[in-house]
């Protein structure tokens, strides 16, 4: 009886331990999850903070500045250049000048790329050409330029007679030709246009591809930093004054030349579609010359606008002519009081017609020249002014043997 007693006590006592052991393991197995827990948690909240400590040190100017000296010369393409242009780092007085023989090379590349021929898409291109560097002082010996872009099919059948313009005046003019994709042939070596066409698409007249190629051509001549002023031409197009004469009118110029007029007849606002209403209102609407010549400050807001140039490619089309149009009315939306409304280039519409007058050979005389030179008077940096056109078109080939033959005498060119 006493034996079974004890047998009893000891089974009653090993189930006691048995389920004091479950329960104390139950306990601590809690516990470790419990602390596994809170030790996870405590290391997302550190690696957060150690982050958000770190981010903000390398961003620091106490950081990064210092370093500007050290880096290697940035390529012209690099996206980081590119950046660097349009951030409150360079308007910094502590920034370090560009001026070291290690820098000058990347420093021409950037201010005036070698090649004109890039693969950039029409969006990155201009993208690139809207950057504008925050400090209005140059780190180089600048002098402004003139950047003669020729929207044209092909060859420049009076390429000889702008030879003879430009000769002697390299480092004051740039440029640039937009061809049809399916002209290949190039100029001779020794030939001013030797090179300077830039990538191209097709062009359709009267349509938005028209001015998509001007904004192109914009866009490109905007890469060189000494580009002050920005005219288009055409290949019907030829100088009605030497180069001094026109370069100096320019350059000296307050105002940009874009024509921009409000015409009341059906060509003109009979043209304005509703549908453009309220970005576009009919008091904005003007009508001009394709053909412009702009400061480098409007042509750099020309190839920014996102805002008016999708509204005139989806609401401008024939009989609408956006190349008649869509300038005109923005820069009268954005900078009036920066141009001075009128074109440069000398056209006759005399004749009337969906397009002006084609000289041929025997038309070109000194008398009928200085009509087109001297015709009239206009307003210019607010005086009065006899030159008021420096370009007129359209030149046949034909002309280019009178032409070269009183240039000497007439335009002041080189024999």
């Amino acid at each position: 009886m006493k034996q079974c007693r004890i047998t009893l006590f000891v089974k009653e006592l090993s189930v006691r331990i048995r389920k004091e052991l479950i329960r104390e393991g139950s306990f601590q197995i809690t516990a470790t999850i419990l602390l596994c827990l809170s030790m996870a948690f405590f290391v997302v909240i550190l690696g957060i903070f150690i982050n958000d400590h770190v981010r903000k040190f390398i961003v620091s100017e106490e950081f990064y500045l210092p370093q500007l000296t050290k880096f290697s010369p940035l390529s012209p393409w690099s996206p980081y250049s590119q950046f660097l242009c349009n951030t409150s780092l360079f308007s910094s007085p502590t920034s370090p000048p560009l001026n070291s023989s290690t820098s000058n090379g990347a420093l021409r590349d950037l201010i005036a790329p070698k090649e004109l021929w890039h693969s950039m898409s029409d969006k990155e291109l201009m993208w690139r050409a809207s950057m504008v560097p925050y400090l209005v002082d140059y780190p180089f010996d600048r002098t402004p330029k003139v950047a003669f872009m020729f929207l044209s099919r092909g060859r420049l059948p009076l390429a000889s007679f702008w030879e003879k313009f430009f000769k002697g005046h390299a480092g004051l003019y740039s440029i640039y030709l937009h061809t049809s994709p399916e002209y290949h042939n190039e100029m001779p070596e020794s030939s001013v246009f030797y090179k300077r066409r830039i990538p191209s698409k097709p062009v359709d007249w009267g349509k938005a591809t028209m001015v998509d190629a001007e904004r192109r051509l914009l866009a490109n001549a905007l890469l060189d930093f000494s580009n002050e002023r920005f005219v288009l031409l055409s290949e019907t197009c030829i100088p009605l004054f030497n180069f001094t004469t026109i370069y100096n009118y320019l350059i000296n110029s307050n105002h940009s030349f874009v024509s921009s007029f409000d015409d009341p007849r059906h060509i003109g606002r009979g043209r304005y579609n509703k549908q453009m209403w309220p970005t576009i209102t009919l008091p904005d609407w003007r009508k001009g010359s394709q053909w412009f010549e702009v400061r480098r400050n409007l042509a750099v807001e020309i190839v920014s606008d996102v805002t008016y140039y999708p509204i005139f490619k989806e609401h401008c089309r024939p009989p609408c002519y956006m190349d008649e149009h869509y300038l005109a009315t923005l820069v009268n939306k954005l900078r009036p009081e920066m141009n001075s409304n009128r074109s440069i280039t000398w056209v006759d519409w005399s004749r009337g017609g969906s397009h002006p007058t084609k000289f041929v050979r025997k038309d070109v005389t000194e008398a009928f020249l200085n009509q087109a030179r001297y015709g009239l008077n206009c307003s210019y940096n607010r005086g009065l002014s006899s030159i008021c056109f420096l370009f007129a078109r359209k030149f046949h080939p034909s002309t280019l043997e009178p032409l070269l033959r009183i240039a000497p005498s007439l335009l002041g060119f080189d024999p």
